[in-house]
């Protein structure tokens, strides 16, 4: 079988080679940029191909010859690639944040028979699948909280923070109001606000602030309270609050001696190299999922705690391996016909099906992601 991955950086690289282990599995990465492919131009498990995913007509027929495409490009690409390859009648998994509402496309993958899996990364991702699965199990769910964030092992002032993706998508994540469900209404925060404290193993103590990570959760289940929060090392959200207070992620150009520019593209310019990663790069994933509901007849407070790291034997990111080995497992079961339902699908779609959700749990596994999960039956009031 053939798999086209669209984006060859960081995220891209690890799903393909991932994937590329598969015996029956032939690996094309492709990218607009040949710089980002050079890398993998000698791999013996994979090939590689410049292609520009504006171009939809070349996305097209690249698309036609393979029997799916992972898409894992930046966010403001998502959409349009996601569509392209739908019409192309070609099954798609993809992890890009886009802005737009991915379910815009059902109608289409449905008309089509393509089975479209989108936010298949780690958050939204991972905990979608998870709230997918123990929303079938509660009889009852009345709250879900996901912490979730990228950490650099190493603490550099001022920001304490490393970019491990597209550092356009981390600006979108701090400047788009965070959406999240109140007494079963869609509510929307200020970015970077509700700012709160919470101890993790292994890490120390984090600052959580709201952001809009629920995405397709706001309308898929019907769960009364829901929320995400981004998780960083104490005081980093006030620095970059300080940057979104001033305008320097406004997007209208401004005039500067004579010349317009855009304060959002300088600061994205300038942010990449201070958030480029030091030395290897080694960085830390932390997420927390929690759910509340009846189960059992009991009130229910379910945890699920995931922590990851750097991999010194591959030289592969903890962002890379829990969003790209998420993916991958999730590719795994288009390909199998595991998981073949036409239309747009988060991945708490995925999770509601049992066999789905123990085969992503099995895949993580057996590249080391575990999840820990505990259940605590707490008192009714």
């Amino acid at each position: 079988m053939k798999v086209l991955i669209l984006g060859g950086g960081m995220i891209g690289g690890t799903i393909g080679r991932d994937l590329a282990k598969d015996s029956d599995v032939e690996v094309i990465l492709a990218d607009a940029d040949a710089a980002i492919l050079e890398p993998h131009n000698h791999a013996s498990d994979l090939t590689t191909r410049v292609l520009d995913v504006t171009d939809t007509a070349a996305l097209s027929a690249a698309a036609g010859e393979a029997d799916l495409v992972v898409g894992a490009v930046p966010g403001h690409l998502g959409y349009r690639a996601v569509e392209t390859v739908i019409k192309a009648g070609k099954p798609i998994v993809d992890i890009s944040f886009m802005p737009e509402d991915p379910f815009d496309l059902h109608d289409l993958a449905t008309a089509q028979g393509v089975t479209a899996i989108v936010d298949a990364g780690v958050s939204p991702g991972l905990g979608n699948l998870i709230v997918g699965r123990f929303y079938e199990e509660y009889e009852e769910v009345d709250r879900f909280t996901c912490f979730v964030g990228g950490l650099p092992e190493e603490r550099h002032w001022p920001f304490e923070y490393q970019s491990v993706f597209s550092p356009v998508d981390v600006i979108e994540e701090y400047t788009r109001p965070a959406r999240m469900k109140s007494g079963g209404r869609i509510v929307s925060r200020p970015p970077l606000s509700d700012l709160e404290m919470v101890d993790f193993p292994l890490v120390g103590t984090l600052e959580a602030f709201a952001s809009d990570g629920l995405r397709t959760l706001l309308t898929t289940l019907p769960i009364p309270y829901m929320k995400e929060k981004t998780l960083r090392y104490p005081g980093h959200a006030d620095r970059i609050r300080m940057l979104l207070e001033v305008g320097f992620f406004a997007e209208d150009p401004v005039e500067v001696d004579g010349v317009m520019v855009s304060p959002r593209a300088l600061t994205s310019k300038l942010l990449f190299d201070a958030w480029s990663p030091k030395g290897e790069g080694r960085d830390l994933v932390v997420m927390r999922v929690l759910i509340e509901g009846r189960l059992g007849g009991h009130y229910v407070n379910t945890t699920v705690d995931l922590y990851d790291a750097y991999d010194s034997a591959t030289a592969t990111t903890a962002m890379a391996r829990a969003t790209g080995y998420t993916c991958a497992a999730v590719a795994r079961l288009v390909l199998q016909g595991t998981y073949t339902e036409p239309g747009i699908h988060p991945l708490e779609h995925v999770g509601a099906s049992k066999e789905a959700y123990y085969h992503v749990l099995q895949d993580l596994g057996s590249r080391e992601v575990f999840l820990q999960i505990q259940q605590e039956i707490m008192p009714e009031t």
